[in-house]
């Protein structure tokens, strides 16, 4: 595919976005770091000089993703664990240098059967809950400037059919393992328009697809999807840093001047009705308070 007006497209990898960059005076929070996407940015970022808190759900597999890079810092954060969140967010406001990115890259796919945690699904548990709890708990140590990346997915446009099942979020009325990662991603979105009408002026929130690759995320899928991911990456799927660059750009590049905005291949790109429903993200938001203020 050609490349778009800024240089970047389907193609591009994740250091072809930094490559001209001088990364080092920036701070940046990069959740996932431990495989596939996360571990290409960490790389990449790192050897433009940022210097990376790399949160993983345990210690050990932080330590692993830094090993060998000076500028990596490993930090725990268990999505699943508001306790472990919040524990983040404490490291981060004890001395660190106001954050000029935060990456919201972990997250789960496709859980075959419904898993709760918190009496709420899981995967909407981890993927945006984990994440509205971390990102709202940082806002203070967010640098003026500062961009929040949500990595969200095109399976957004796959939500159940009202898009947020406000009155299934335990997912006991009914569980479809992948209008359920629908969901989380669709929530991811929201979540990134809401959070942009809400910060100050300079600072950003955008959301992205990073295409489909065949990483981690699909450990927990269905068997038959890990065969078909397997099948196809040789012919249609992006590799890893391919799929980390779209992220990459949106926390980084000079050129990305938008907010509460999707992204995709490195460009603008057009979300799904529901993506763009205000009314939905305000109405996740306040929910999602609630759920945070329960924990």
């Amino acid at each position: 595919m050609p490349l778009q007006a800024n240089g970047f497209g389907y193609g591009s990898t994740a250091d072809d976005v930094v490559r001209d960059l001088d990364l080092s005076s920036r701070t940046i929070l990069l959740t996932g770091c431990a495989s596939g996407l996360g571990r290409e940015t960490l790389a990449a970022l790192a050897r433009r000089g940022a210097r990376v808190f790399a949160a993983a759900r345990s210690e050990a597999r932080a330590r692993e993703a830094c090993a060998g890079i000076a500028q990596a810092q490993p930090i725990v954060c268990d999505l699943a664990s508001p306790g472990s969140v919040r524990a983040c967010c404490e490291a981060l406001h004890n001395g660190a240098p106001p954050l000029d990115a935060i990456i919201c890259n972990a997250g789960i796919m496709a859980l075959p059967k419904l898993e709760q945690a918190y009496g709420y699904e899981l995967q909407f548990f981890t993927n945006h809950v984990g994440h509205f709890l971390l990102v709202t708990g940082l806002l203070d140590r967010l640098a003026p400037q500062g961009r929040v990346v949500m990595v969200s997915s095109n399976a957004h446009r796959r939500p159940p059919r009202e898009g947020i099942q406000f009155d299934n979020l335990s997912g006991e009325a009914g569980y479809n393992p992948f209008q359920n990662y629908g969901q989380s991603k669709l929530a991811n979105l929201l979540f990134s328009n809401e959070l942009a009408r809400r910060l100050p002026e300079g600072q950003s929130s955008n959301a992205l697809h990073p295409g489909v690759i065949a990483t981690n995320l699909a450990r927990s899928s269905p068997s038959f999807v890990q065969l078909m991911l397997k099948a196809a990456e040789p012919l249609a799927l992006k590799s890893p840093a391919q799929g980390a660059a779209t992220q990459c750009y949106v926390a980084v590049h000079p050129g990305m001047q938008s907010t509460g905005r999707y992204f995709s291949h490195c460009n603008l790109a057009e979300p799904s009705a529901l993506g763009s429903d205000p009314a939905l993200a305000r109405k996740l938001w306040e929910t999602t308070e609630r759920i945070v203020a329960g924990l």
